[in-house]
């Protein structure tokens, strides 16, 4: 498949995948286990079908590491999930969870002992600020618009530092995965596909713990206004229909970004995920009149700097800039 289809995959399905999500976050704020589970059902009947061929292909990698991966990777989704029940704007959930080249870094250097030159610590110093800048702004905000007396905005600023100590866990339980997968690669070769389809299944029996809240918000979602789906002409619930939008949307995200890993180098592939989170933002702020102040513009500046700084995209442009200026020009 064609590099550009694969940067239309990404954009096109993550950036409708964030809208669907805020969607239905905005009227259920609890929503979180619901869709979690949707996602990881759909992914799991489809690797079931196409990528175990119904069960009878054996795993690559032996089935005790995936039980591993899949606990970090059923926590940390149905956390950062959940911390949108915990007065988390979507801007700072994705500005927030932007912050992974922190955790990436400091449990390599911690756990792997791995040494990074002075731009990398300076690209990260960046993110760092810039996080810090997005995340105190909001702290703020949360403070001064809660509209309550003393008593109660304390109660909602206290669930809003809850929300960002969950984030935080799930970013360092993120970049402890992808650590260990790192491991297991090296070990085992890559296996992404068949990694795609285990994170995805075993951990379904553990949505039996969030069984009454799905249950819940599934009643939630029958009871929301009818809506006819264009083209098709079906009439279901828009709770619903946003949901299964949500789901589809995910997996072709996840699709798009597991054929440009094949298709580009890893350079272009955080470049691409990167600029499709900063078109993920920008269209959240404009299209549902999130609050952002020009501090929130200037973290947010900050970070994706630090991003392309640590992915080294500027000295790869450096040679093709090159080339193009010497060009040769038409008479």
């Amino acid at each position: 498949m064609h590099p550009a289809v694969a940067v239309g995959l990404v954009f096109g399905g993550c950036c409708s995948n964030v809208v669907f999500l805020e969607l239905l976050a905005r009227q259920f704020p609890g929503c979180g286990n619901i869709v979690t589970f949707s996602q990881f059902l759909f992914i799991a009947v489809e690797g079931f079908i196409f990528e175990t061929n119904f069960g009878r292909k054996k795993p690559a990698i032996p089935i005790r590491y995936y039980f591993t991966m899949v606990a970090m990777f059923f926590t940390v989704s149905v956390v950062n999930n959940y911390a949108l029940n915990l007065n988390i704007a979507m801007p700072l959930h994705m500005i927030f969870r932007s912050g992974s080249l922190i955790a990436s870094m400091a449990l390599g250097i911690i756990i792997l002992k791995k040494r990074y030159s002075v731009s990398k610590y300076t690209s990260i110093a960046l993110v760092s600020v810039g996080i810090f800048t997005c995340t105190f702004m909001s702290a703020k905000q949360v403070a001064s618009d809660s509209g309550l007396n003393e008593e109660d905005g304390l109660q909602v600023f206290l669930w809003w530092l809850l929300g960002i100590a969950a984030l935080t866990f799930a970013l360092l339980m993120s970049a402890r995965m992808g650590i260990f997968q790192e491991t297991l690669y090296k070990q085992f070769g890559k296996h992404s596909k068949e990694a795609l389809f285990y994170n995805h299944a075993l951990p379904l029996p553990g949505f039996l713990l969030l069984a009454p809240n799905i249950y819940h918000h599934a009643v939630l979602f029958s009871q929301s206004e009818p809506f006819q789906v264009p083209v098709i002409g079906l009439t279901l619930p828009i709770m619903w229909f946003y949901l299964l939008m949500n789901v589809i949307t995910q997996y072709v995200c996840i699709r798009g970004v597991f054929i440009l890993t094949t298709e580009c180098t890893s350079l272009t592939v955080t470049l691409v995920v990167t600029l499709r989170k900063f078109v993920s933002l920008i269209f959240s702020i404009l299209y549902f009149h999130n609050p952002f102040t020009a501090w929130h513009w200037l973290g947010t500046a900050f970070v994706f700097m630090g991003t392309l700084m640590y992915t080294e995209v500027w000295n790869s442009l450096g040679p093709f800039l090159a080339r193009w200026r010497k060009r040769p020009k038409e008479e």
